[in-house]
């Protein structure tokens, strides 16, 4: 695998650090798109001593910033005629913090889980067309189970940005923009079909969290953390699963997929409003998303509004 590139953001830590061992361990050049480049040089070296694979790259990213965003793709285009897979695995979500904006005026969470990936995935385009096998995926979450209730909805995309910050939620807003992420993953499979490029989600269910990220968290959420992580599978358990969708051959066709931990295609919901028992297996099962995910008027806004927040001229 010494010809095919991967791409992994946010990869020194948790999934995204266990995902790039994994692929450099197969021989992959991996380039890891950091944001702190002093503790990301020490996971690096980490990852080359542990697979003698000198084909890894640390680069620095911030994906909630576009300008970071393009410096990143710029760089990289320069190096690099061709991109093979794409891992959208960067996430923002810190408990307790207060309503924030990126350098470009987007939410924080939103700026980071969304529209960085939007527009980075647009910039690196011609890179992916160039590989005989593109795929592109994303790490979603089963936080996006909160949309089985058909009252949610993803205030974001309404422009109540009074009220979002007056009821400002980390951990809603990190549900909205998981739900969101899983809307775009299905608009660009359709959009980037004709390409060849395949684009899918993975429902990550948890990963137990390092020291270090939960030293970040506020006193009264890191003992939530602690007892969090001791129900939760190692990071190696997804990045296993980021591996086989990007790689193996029984996925080469497959796009515009939410994928379980099981590497199960799940599937959208009934419309009909279901009976109890039935509700509480779609609540604790993964086997079904939330039907809102077809909702293409909210698909079609959610392009519309990382379009022109990117500003990029594009379908």
């Amino acid at each position: 695998m010494k010809n095919k590139t991967v791409i992994i953001t946010g990869a020194n830590s948790g999934i995204g650090k266990e995902a790039a061992l994994r692929f450099a361990k197969e021989g992959y050049k991996v380039i890891m798109g950091c944001r702190n480049l002093e503790i990301s040089r020490k996971v690096q070296k980490e990852i080359i001593e542990a697979t003698t694979n000198n084909q890894v790259e640390l680069m620095e990213l911030d994906t909630s910033s576009f300008e970071s965003i393009r410096k990143f793709c710029s760089a990289f285009q320069s190096r690099y005629e061709q991109l093979d897979i794409l891992i959208h695995n960067a996430a923002y979500f810190n408990h307790g913090e207060p309503y924030r904006e990126s350098a470009d005026g987007i939410e924080l969470t939103f700026a980071t889980n969304v529209f960085g990936p939007f527009l980075m995935t647009h910039l690196l385009l011609d890179q992916l067309r160039k590989s005989e096998d593109p795929r592109i995926l994303h790490a979603g979450s089963n936080i996006i189970k909160h949309f089985f209730d058909t009252k949610r909805k993803i205030d974001y995309l309404e422009g109540k940005h009074e009220e979002i910050i007056k009821s400002f939620s980390v951990y809603k807003m990190y549900a909205e923009s998981k739900m969101a992420l899983t809307l775009l993953t299905f608009k660009m499979a359709e959009k980037f079909e004709q390409d060849g490029i395949k684009v899918n989600v993975l429902q990550i269910n948890g990963a137990k969290m390092s020291k270090e990220t939960i030293q970040k968290f506020k006193p009264k959420y890191k003992m939530i953390a602690w007892v969090q992580n001791l129900f939760i599978p190692p990071a190696s358990y997804m990045a296993d699963k980021y591996f086989k969708i990007c790689t193996e051959e029984d996925f080469k066709r497959t796009t515009g997929k939410l994928f379980n931990d099981k590497l199960e295609i799940m599937q959208p919901s009934p419309k009909e409003f279901p009976g109890f028992i039935k509700q509480m297996k779609q609540i604790t099962g993964t086997s079904v998303y939330p039907a809102y995910e077809e909702n293409t008027n909210v698909s079609d806004k959610l392009w519309a509004l990382c379009k022109d927040s990117s500003r990029l001229k594009i379908g």
